[in-house]
């Protein structure tokens, strides 16, 4: 399978239609007093459909999966990585980004990073009643590495596997021990029931059971009474999709217990809601193209012209990491709802310390001034024929976006570096992307996401960066044994001491925050401990619904 580009990633869900509420969860909100325009309802904080067995929550429409809830498409996997509920996984991810173990029992590696053995239960159904076999996981696995449209990354696997009902073989092509954060979210089709619709009508043998699915509008989900796990708390999900606006209008009427929100609303708490904030590394920052310009990259089976005049001088991109404030912009764009970042996935075990790159306006100014950039009577920077002038392109439909752009351009003059921030559909940014400076979003709980930003021929390499040495830290650690090696290796292709993409080292980014996943919470519902969560407001609240609870 060809590696996944961003453009795959990339590809939006049309803006749908306002939610509509399922039947059972409006009957319990009609006679309830109307919320005001600050407060909310004063009765909000009773469950939305008046039952404690069940939750309504609110998410973006953007996060309706287009082709169904099909993990050999998008369900699941892809940009927006989360735990597919309606299918099992061989293993999951905890709180701390270790390993639990879900249809597996157990699993090795070979000693050459080559094979990955999986035994798996013997005792697990789908929900037509058809046992869960061995089987049913190589075919899975097989059928994502046959399929160019699918959004999951199994481009390293040669193929899988079933000598018997409860042994999973894979093989790859090349050790790539990241394989297990990948599987975690990997959701297992029977192969006997799949087809061309199971993503409107899906078989599996996870937590829920999909139990309605209005396209636009709202997707409902009951408790799987076939699961051989532990029997959900909560027995059913209603997922409204809904705008931000009308999200936090379900919410004031009591139409939703969880509503998601951003900082933009985070002031405007309806009455009988908490404001949960969940940690992510859900990244904000700008790549910084790192090679002269005239020639061309490839990205899918498009080629873009690659290099910047300006940015290829390490120099700069030394300052504009220096020179950026990163505190003052979470503060200015996110009204103080971010974390600051200095790497794609800030707080994960494979980042370095060494990413850390204080505020210093005044070192900034000094690099630039000893690598020749003179301020010219207009206060741009100039090194010979070249003004120290770059676009910034951003997603014209995405104003968080457009406001870290225009911050980013009023700190920029204090350089002497001037910045013309451009809105533009992602079709038109893409042919910018290696030759000019981009907003992008990217976050992850897996290193696969740094590798594909640092490696030399990494789908998202926008610098356009090349280190043989960086190449090899990344190699070996895809090939290490244990993932605490596999960390330390990541770390060293970010700085060793005299080489690397930190900002004291080839800079090849600036990065700005973690931007804080927002909702409002009814009061009474307690919602269980979070990992954080990847980029994309959306599905990975409801990783762990099952063990949701009223009080």
């Amino acid at each position: 399978m060809a590696s996944v580009t961003r453009r795959q990633f990339t590809k939006l869900v049309g803006a749908g239609a306002l939610a509509l509420v399922a039947p059972a969860a409006l009957s319990a909100c009609s006679g309830e007093e109307k919320a005001d325009d600050s407060k909310g309802s004063a009765s909000s904080s009773s469950p939305a459909a008046g039952d404690t067995k069940q939750v309504v929550v609110t998410m973006p429409t953007t996060s309706e999966p287009s082709a169904g809830f099909d993990p050999l498409a998008s369900w699941g996997c892809g940009e927006h990585a989360h735990e597919p509920l309606i299918q099992s996984t061989l293993i999951t991810t905890t709180a701390q980004m270790g390993f639990e173990n879900d249809l597996a029992t157990a699993y090795e590696c070979s000693d050459d990073g080559l094979t990955w053995t999986f035994t798996i239960r013997d005792d697990v159904k789908f929900s037509d009643g058809v046992r869960l076999a061995a089987s049913d996981v190589a075919f899975t696995i097989n059928s994502i590495v046959g399929s160019a449209a699918s959004e999951c990354d199994l481009s390293m696997v040669s193929k899988a596997e079933a000598p018997d009902d409860t042994t999973v073989v894979i093989s790859l092509v090349k050790p790539f021990n990241a394989l297990l954060y990948t599987l975690a979210v990997v959701g297992i089709v029977p192969e006997h029931a799949y087809g061309t619709n199971y993503g409107s009508a899906p078989i599996g043998s996870g937590r829920y059971l999909l139990e309605q699915w209005d396209r636009g509008q709202q997707a409902i989900f009951k408790a799987n009474p076939g699961y051989y796990g532990k029997a959900p708390k909560i027995e059913r999900l209603i997922v409204l999709f809904q705008d931000e606006d009308a999200s936090l209008a379900s919410a004031k009427a009591g139409q939703a217990d969880v509503a998601y929100t951003s900082a933009t609303f985070a002031d405007r708490q309806p009455l009988g809601f908490d404001l949960l904030n969940c940690t992510s590394v859900d990244s904000r920052g700008i790549s910084l193209p790192s090679i002269e310009p005239g020639g061309t990259r490839r990205d899918g089976t498009n080629d873009y012209p690659c290099g910047n005049a300006v940015t290829c001088d390490v120099a700069v991109r030394h300052a504009i990491n220096l020179g950026v404030d990163r505190a003052q912009l979470i503060e200015h764009v996110l009204s103080g709802y971010g974390e600051v970042a200095y790497s794609v996935g800030d707080g994960m075990p494979w980042i370095s310390d060494d990413m850390r790159c204080g505020t210093d306006v005044a070192a900034a100014c000094k690099l630039l001034d000893e690598a020749g950039w003179a301020v010219g009577a207009d206060g741009i920077r100039q090194k010979g024929d070249v003004r120290a002038e770059l676009t910034l392109y951003y997603s014209a439909s995405d104003t968080v976006r457009q406001a870290i752009a225009q911050e980013f351009t009023s700190q920029m003059k204090g350089l002497g570096i001037a910045i013309t921030p451009k809105g533009e559909s992602w079709d038109e940014i893409y042919k910018h992307e290696f030759s000019d400076l981009v907003v992008w979003g990217w976050g992850s709980n897996s290193p696969i996401e740094f590798y594909n930003l640092t490696y030399s021929k990494g789908v998202g390499n926008y610098a356009c960066y090349e280190s043989a040495q960086v190449d090899s830290y990344l190699d070996a650690a895809l090939a290490a044994q244990t993932t605490e090696e596999s960390n330390e290796l990541y770390k060293k292709a970010q700085w060793d001491g005299s080489q690397g993409i930190a900002p004291q080292g080839a800079a090849t980014w600036v990065w700005f925050a973690n931007v804080d996943h927002l909702y409002f919470v009814n009061e009474g519902l307690k919602v269980a401990e979070q990992k954080p969560h990847p980029h994309g407001h959306g599905w990975s609240i409801v990783n762990n619904v099952d063990e949701w609870e009223w009080a």
